[in-house]
């Protein structure tokens, strides 16, 4: 999986990529991942990558330019991307769903923009989509970027070194994870539940499709709709349910 970042920070970059999921990743040869300071492509002495708005109003934008000639260059030197992703509040919400459709390529170029915002060229002329990773404000799309890098790379077989762990993180299946617990057994009266500790790995696995079912009820239950239910799942939905409305009524 190949990834080119293109920002006027690759320091910021550079540091989130340092440690964990991604740079054993790297490690390995599973991913391949390059930051560009986007002010190489700029051509006067200030490395001037933006300019104030036509029409007036605050703040600077992007240039388009320097973006053109830089998406143009990894083209040609890392080869055609499947996806130049324009980072962008006004894009599609990245959502599990999302990455899993990232992850099928195999070259994705990120785009991070500054200020108020790019030239509406480059969405015209450079970039394929646009992506937001939620309804907020951030200063720039470097750290947009590192997210999507972050949750695409876990997909690609063999950058978690547990793919079973991949397979049951949360929104892997529409759903929230189930709760976790390790030792001790008991704390201040706190204790593990007892079907984690009976060994009976059916009874376990049965124990935490429910947890899981019960906690996207009660956390997320926008998400029950849209998630890959199996009939096992749905005779559960209606146990919790069920259970549920007989405390009521008791």
């Amino acid at each position: 999986m190949q990834f080119d970042i293109v920002t006027i920070f690759p320091s910021l970059i550079e540091a989130g990529l340092g440690e964990g999921v991604v740079s054993r990743g790297v490690e390995r040869g599973l991913l391949n991942v390059a930051v560009h300071d986007l002010r190489r492509w700029t051509t006067d002495r200030h490395r001037t990558v933006d300019d104030m708005p036509y029409g007036g109003g605050p703040g600077m934008v992007m240039k388009a330019e320097p973006l053109m000639r830089a998406v143009s260059e990894i083209r040609e030197t890392r080869g055609t991307p499947g996806s130049v992703v324009l980072l962008s509040p006004q894009g599609r919400t990245f959502s599990q769903v999302e990455a899993e459709r990232l992850a099928r390529l195999e070259h994705i170029v990120l785009l991070c923009g500054r200020y108020e915002g790019m030239d509406e060229r480059v969405r015209d002329m450079v970039a394929t989509e646009e992506i937001s990773i939620g309804d907020y404000v951030l200063s720039g799309g470097e750290l947009a970027a590192l997210v999507i890098v972050d949750v695409v790379s876990r997909l690609v077989p063999g950058v978690v070194g547990d793919e079973q762990s991949v397979a049951q993180d949360s929104f892997s299946r529409g759903l929230l994870d189930y709760p976790h617990y390790t030792r001790p057994a008991e704390i201040a009266g706190h204790r593990v539940p007892d079907v984690l500790l009976s060994g009976h790995h059916a009874d376990v696995r049965r124990w935490r499709r429910k947890a899981a079912l019960v906690r996207t009820l009660d956390r997320r239950p926008d998400l029950i709709a849209a998630a890959t239910l199996d009939d096992e799942d749905r005779a559960l939905l209606d146990e919790i349910r069920r259970e549920r409305l007989e405390r009521s009524s008791g």
